[in-house]
Formats: structure tokens, C-alpha cells, sequence
């Protein structure tokens, strides 16, 4: 998932900064696969990583900061696609959120940072910062289906993209069943149609109301 937030580790591409964080979160990912959230130290991480606890401390604060860190870092692996049409770009990128998500690590960790949001105030400025960012972004998809004729011009972008996005977060979070293709497939249909219909124009206030009246 693309995203122009930059990293707490993070410093200049191919510099020792940038070979350390990526040492280090390969060391985070390995301990998610191994342990799961509930094991993760930076005692261990420091370990597997070779990098020395003082500097984990030093840039990531704790061991929230590393899987936030992590988050950002492995959604550069789900490209935001461009095939001509709004329905193509909302199943291709279903399904690469279904395979994102198909790897338990990954699941761990998505479980891992909403955990850590909701106890820690900089893993919850990370998250909502996070999910902003790629909202925006994946909303340019919308944005050209707008340009193209495909939906009303008042569509929310990010109000379509939200809602892409919530099955997939349901599903691994509260009903913590399987991520499959069909869930792809479904979610991506059931938001084309929603969005031809008009189901996520924007409502512009009204003496201070919604337009709806609600």
C-alpha cells in the first residue's frame, strides 16, 4: 500500500539508516511469524536483527513503534491499480488486499497495530495517519472513474475507498475468519454497484444540516 508517510527509522534511500531499519523490521517480521504479537520484545528483535537495543529505543520507542513501522513499510507491496476502468481497479485491488492479507504475519500485524493504537497515542496517530494516506491515495482511482463518466460527479473518493476496504478489516478483526478470493470478488461488486448508484455523493450541509436531513 503506497503511502508518503516516512517512517520513524527511516532516513535516505540505500543510506546506513535505511539498512538498519530494514535489518530491523525483517527481524520484526520473522518474530511476528515465529511468536505472534504477544511474544514480540525489542530484547528479541535486537537479537535476531544484530542491531544494538540502544538504537531500537533510540528510533522506535517501543515495540509499537516497530510494527507501525513495519505496516508502512510492507504496504509498499499492494500497488494501486490503473486498468482503465473503475470496476477493473476496485477488484485488482481487492484481490491484492486478499493476498496481503492471505500471510498470517500479516494478519498478525494489522492485528499487532490496531492493539497497540488502542493503548499507545503514537501507534493510534500512526494508524489514523496510515489509513488517511492510503484513503487518499486509492481515492485518485475514484477520482478518474469521475473523470471518465463512470459514477456521479459528487462521489467521496475516500468514502469508496473506506468501504473497499472495511470487509477485509472485519473479517480479520472482529469475525477473524479466512481472507479469499470470494471476499475479493464480493466486496469488490458490492462497491461498484453501491457507487453507480450514488451511494457515497457527498452530502453538502445545509443550515447546518446534511443535505438527507438526518
Amino acid at each position: 500500500m503506497t503511502t508518503a508517510h516516512r517512517a520513524s527509522g527511516e532516513a535516505r534511500p540505500g543510506g546506513r539508516t535505511a539498512r538498519t531499519r530494514q535489518a530491523v523490521l525483517a527481524a520484526v517480521f520473522e518474530e511476528l511469524g515465529h511468536g505472534g504479537p504477544a511474544a514480540l520484545s525489542m530484547e528479541r528483535v535486537a537479537q535476531r536483527s544484530g542491531i544494538h537495543l540502544a538504537t531500537l529505543y533510540r528510533r522506535w520507542r517501543c515495540a509499537e513503534g516497530l510494527v507501525c513501522d513495519l505496516l508502512n513499510g510492507l504496504s509498499a507491496d499492494v500497488p494501486l491499480p490503473d486498468t482503465g476502468t473503475l470496476p477493473g481497479d476496485l477488484r485488482a485491488l481487492a484481490r491484492s488486499i486478499g493476498a496481503f492479507y492471505a500471510d498470517e504475519r500479516i494478519r498478525s500485524l494489522i492485528e499487532a497495530v490496531v492493539s497497540a493504537a488502542a493503548r499507545d497515542p503514537q501507534a493510534a496517530t500512526v494508524l489514523r495517519d496510515f489509513f488517511s494516506e492510503r484513503l487518499t491515495l486509492a481515492g485518485q482511482m475514484v477520482v478518474r472513474a469521475v473523470e471518465r463518466g463512470e459514477l456521479p460527479p459528487d462521489t467521496d473518493p475516500e468514502a469508496v475507498m473506506a468501504a473497499l476496504g472495511a470487509p477485509f478489516y472485519y473479517r480479520i478483526l472482529i469475525a477473524r475468519g479466512p481472507v479469499d478470493a470470494a471476499l475479493a470478488e464480493s466486496t469488490a461488486t458490492a462497491v461498484w454497484v453501491a457507487a453507480r448508484a450514488g451511494a457515497y455523493r457527498r452530502t453538502e450541509p445545509h443550515n447546518g444540516a446534511p443535505r438527507d436531513g438526518r
